[in-house]
């Protein structure tokens, strides 16, 4: 490898894991960023009659009802932008708040994005001193822009036509595979688990692609992202594609911040994190109701396979009628009508609900314990306006180490912490800015953390397990606490 490897313990981690630098270097040949900053709180008006607004005016308007974001010093009220392509409830994760960094990882085309956002500009932050960030910060910001316009010069933003065509055609190959194989072959036993493991190999690879296209990392025009995006989250997987942009949207704006990434609102089945058991254990002392979240590691093997058979299925549909994506609700309706006309021909329709049972199951077990190995052994914590992109990112996100496999098997998701640091890159690029990255956390003493593909398996029950067993401290100690409160 070409960076030395350093170790350090630690119980987040878990066994195995590795807090890797590369040797140190800096590329200063790269252009600057402009940098936010804030000052005293007042507004004026420029003679442009463009007002000008201070941050504590700005941080006023930090709500879904009058919601101002800031994006390189100008401010945008973004109150009434209900066709936000990343959905509303992004925007309100930023309200208030300096977007500039979020902006420019989600939008690979600036100049067309641009054009929107001009009927919603009413006026610039007053000067450019952001007292939110520390000096450090300020400097991190100034060199992860440098290391974002050296990924944009090294063309890693563009993507490989071989590697998406080969990537888009086994899953196909894999989905045709299993219903040739079970009107070839029959129903034996070996036929349908051959057929069994084609489907869910199709489905879930085709979960990394919808990934890829969700993030218009694929093509050049986010029209033809969307367009090939809806095809295969609906048609092959049976899902809404704009139900999942807006859920994993508000995932990469706020990655483990409580109340604003989906990921960690779990409560009904699963507690994350160190903050949100306490919190639990509160509600349900308070209310005397609660589930035995102590024991939420072990029936996590019971949860994790019934997420898709249960809640995708359910959700996405819901998504979809309600907020009438007519385009997605069509691409879905014609991948069970195909799954409907033609599996009960073989296994009869209880038959036909069971084989998709078993592949949603196995499918949404592979989803869970490759996204989750990356997220919930980490740090989950409330917004803290004071962490740059950056180190929002490296806080909540850890990797897996690369091998072939690995980069398969999770979609090239083993890479997190560079997906996440740049979500429109092609994932086929993300190794190739790691060691910038990394050198950017040794400079900074951020930590950088890479875990062999079982260890990281395991940490998610390691994790699970410390939080249940906080919950539980917590809860028995306030009963106890107003039991003898009432004696």
């Amino acid at each position: 490898m070409p960076w030395n490897i350093t170790y350090r313990s630690s119980k987040i981690m878990g066994r195995g894991s590795k807090n890797c630098y590369p040797p140190l270097s800096v590329d200063d040949q790269q252009e600057q960023s402009s940098i936010m900053t804030t000052t005293n709180p007042m507004i004026i008006n420029n003679k442009n009659d463009k007002r000008q607004y201070t941050w504590d005016e700005i941080r006023r308007h930090s709500n879904k009802k009058d919601r101002w974001i800031v994006i390189d010093k100008h401010v945008y009220d973004v109150t009434n932008w209900i066709k936000h392509p990343g959905g509303q409830v992004t925007l309100n994760h930023y309200a208030g708040q300096d977007a500039s960094e979020a902006f420019l990882a989600f939008h690979p085309n600036l100049a067309l994005v641009q054009k929107y956002l001009k009927a919603f500009y009413i006026g610039d932050v007053i000067n450019d001193e952001n007292n939110d960030y520390t000096t450090d910060d300020q400097r991190l910001k100034h060199d992860f822009e440098q290391l974002r316009q050296k990924a944009i010069s090294k063309k890693l933003f563009q993507p490989s036509r071989f590697f998406f065509i080969i990537t888009c055609l086994h899953i196909l190959a894999l989905d045709f595979a299993a219903y040739f194989v079970l009107f070839r072959f029959g129903t034996s036993w070996l036929s349908y688990l051959t057929a069994l493991l084609c489907y869910v190999i199709a489905a879930a690879q085709c979960g990394w692609i919808q990934h890829d296209l969700g993030h218009l990392s694929v093509f050049k025009k986010p029209s033809w992202n969307h367009v090939v995006h809806q095809f295969f989250m609906g048609f092959i997987k049976g899902g809404s594609a704009d139900w999942w942009n807006n859920m994993h949207f508000q995932h990469h704006a706020k990655p483990n911040i409580i109340d604003k990434d989906p990921d960690t609102r779990v409560e009904p089945l699963f507690l994350l994190g160190n903050q949100i058991p306490i919190r639990k254990a509160q509600m349900n002392a308070k209310y005397g109701t609660n589930i035995p979240y102590n024991l939420q590691h072990l029936y996590f093997f019971i949860a994790a396979p019934l997420l898709f058979p249960l809640y995708f299925q359910f959700m996405t549909i819901r998504y979809a009628v309600q907020r009438r994506k007519w385009t997605d609700l069509a691409w879905l309706s014609l991948c069970y009508i195909k799954l409907f006309s033609l599996l009960p021909l073989k296994l009869g329709l209880l038959g036909a609900l069971k084989f998709l049972f078993l592949v949603r199951a196995f499918e949404g077990t592979w989803f869970v314990i490759v996204s989750q190995s990356n997220h919930v052994v980490m740090d989950v914590s409330y917004d803290d306006l004071k962490l740059s992109w950056f180190r929002l990112q490296l806080k909540a996100t850890c990797n897996i180490i690369k091998s072939p496999f690995n980069d398969w098997f999770t979609g090239h998701l083993n890479f997190q912490i560079e997906h996440h640091l740049f979500p429109t890159m092609p994932r086929h690029n993300l190794y190739k800015i790691q060691p910038d990255v990394m050198n950017l956390c040794r400079k900074y003493n951020i930590p950088y953390i890479v875990k062999p593909l079982g260890r990281s398996f395991l940490d998610i029950l390691t994790s699970l397990e410390k939080s249940g067993r906080m919950w539980l401290h917590t809860y028995e100690d306030l009963i106890y606490a107003t039991s003898t409160k009432k004696n």
